[in-house]
């Protein structure tokens, strides 16, 4: 079968972590996909055999062509700029590259007449939550420009479906984790942020120790508790959202998580039970627009996607991420 035989989906981001991760699995599924990055935090070699394009999505003149070229059914969105942190103090970053961008993208779509969308949304959009587990219907009051700029597109998707009939599924992630369970993909940020691998990467020697910023939440240890979902779930997630636009779905927004909440202090020490290292903790003050609990109620994906998460397990999600660190692959 060739490539030009498969049904064509375009990864916007695809050689980013979630991204790649997702290309793999297009691939393994029966499809035909095209990574377009900018690479400014993506890493060509994780899009791997995929057909690969470096450009700005919202460049109209790189972007036109390419979807006349491959004619995709869908384009898949995890292209944001995604730092919380950062984006307090550079949120023009955050507005151009997240939503600007992603405007440009989707006007060139509708003039190549691709109207499938599946965009990365992210729990930021909820804000400081008023009730625990989160469900889609919680208010949506963003604490930080990351979260105002991917709401922003939400928003944006509404009245695109209204206007132009643009059919989008929004998936908005809680903490992804974790790395392939073959250990050939991970993650690999410069600078790390997330918890988990910077909790790995002092069992492996890389840190000497991890920084626990604030032990005095209203939590039961008095450290941050997140719901930490396997990449891989993620994607599926993803897949699914794809078939259902394929059987004509309109638009909608999921929750993606495993609605298991885990402390800061629990993933440490799983992450100690998983490695057999002490791995020294050190407590710093807390970081500005951390809520104390962030967990999800996925039950709309699970109804109308179908979705079943494989990995909820944070002792395998933290094995399939060791066995990642252990290999070296996610460093420099």
């Amino acid at each position: 079968m060739t490539l030009s035989s498969l049904p064509c989906v375009v990864v916007a981001g695809g050689a980013g972590y979630i991204g790649s991760h997702m290309v793999r699995m297009l691939s393994e599924c029966g499809y035909h996909a095209v990574v377009v990055d900018n690479l400014a935090t993506g890493h060509a070699e994780a899009a791997r055999d995929a057909t690969f394009r470096q450009g700005d999505i919202g460049d109209a003149a790189f972007m036109e062509p390419l979807l006349r070229e491959f004619r995709p059914q869908c384009v898949m969105h995890f292209a944001a700029a995604s730092l919380v942190g950062e984006s307090m103090t550079a949120p023009a970053r955050y507005w151009r590259n997240n939503l600007v961008q992603t405007l440009g993208l989707l006007d060139t779509m509708l003039a190549c007449d691709i109207r499938q969308f599946i965009f990365s949304s992210t729990a930021a959009v909820y804000g400081n939550p008023v009730e625990v587990p989160i469900t889609e219907q919680h208010p949506q009051r963003p604490i930080n420009p990351y979260g105002n700029s991917k709401l922003a597109v939400e928003t944006a998707l509404q009245d695109y479906a209204r206007a132009y009939g643009l059919r989008s599924i929004t998936l908005r992630y809680f903490n992804a984790a974790g790395a392939h369970p073959d250990g050939t993909l991970g993650e690999r940020h410069e600078p790390e942020t997330h918890l988990i691998p910077l909790v790995l990467q002092v069992a492996s020697g890389r840190r000497a120790f991890i920084s626990r910023f604030g032990s005095d939440f209203p939590t039961p240890d008095g450290s941050c508790v997140r719901d930490y979902i396997h990449v891989q779930d993620l994607c599926t997630a993803h897949l699914l959202a794809l078939k259902k636009l394929e059987e004509g779905a309109v638009t909608a927004v999921y929750n993606l998580g495993n609605g298991n909440g885990h402390s800061v202090n629990e993933v440490i020490e799983a992450a100690r039970r998983v490695t057999g290292h002490p791995i020294p903790l050190r407590d710093d003050p807390r970081r500005e627009g951390d809520p104390p609990v962030l967990v999800a109620d996925a039950t709309r994906a699970r109804q109308d996607l179908g979705w079943i998460p494989q990995y909820p397990d944070i002792e395998q999600i933290i094995a399939h991420a060791w066995q990642w660190e252990q290999k070296g692959m996610g460093h420099g």
